[in-house]
């Protein structure tokens, strides 16, 4: 290691000496050299961490938007069956209401001939009722008509008439 070190320090004054910006001699290989042993560590202990760390960002990245697309699949499933079963509760809640109404205008129509045919058994009654002291008020006023007619001949006649 000391000697490439001395290679080194040699060629740097040499090539100083010369005075040339690329002289040819054994500070050409030497750059080389330097340049790759450069690259090389440089990959080893640059290029391939960043480079895993790249590659494990996008890993990452790429499952988390798979993931993610994934889960709005799974939303936009989730949504549609909801709307689904949305419109099946409004339809069968209509069926409902429909049902409920229709039950409501058989009881209404059922109620409303009850009511009609009990006011036609009172006003029945009531005829009844009327014809009754109707008739009665005639005997009434036939026993009346009578007893004055009697009272009228008695007076007339003076004496009780049969």
């Amino acid at each position: 290691m000391n000697n490439l070190i001395m290679l080194v320090t040699n060629a740097v004054t040499l090539s100083e000496a010369a005075g040339g910006l690329f002289d040819f001699n054994a500070t050409l290989p030497l750059q080389a050299l330097q340049f790759i042993l450069l690259t090389v560590l440089l990959t080893f202990i640059f290029y391939k961490p960043i480079g895993k760390l790249l590659e494990e960002r996008e890993t990452f990245i790429s499952n988390n938007l798979a993931e993610a697309s994934a889960k709005l699949l799974k939303a936009d499933e989730l949504c549609e069956q909801y709307e689904t079963q949305l419109k099946e509760a409004k339809t069968g809640a209509q069926d409902v209401i429909a049902k409920a109404e229709s039950e409501a205008k058989g009881i209404v129509a059922q109620e409303i001939t009850q009511a009609r045919a009990d006011a036609a058994s009172l006003i029945a009654q009531t005829n009844k009722e009327l014809e009754a002291q109707k008739k009665l008020a005639l005997q009434q006023l036939e026993t009346q008509i009578d007893e004055l007619s009697q009272l009228i001949k008695e007076k007339l006649l003076g004496k009780v008439v049969l």
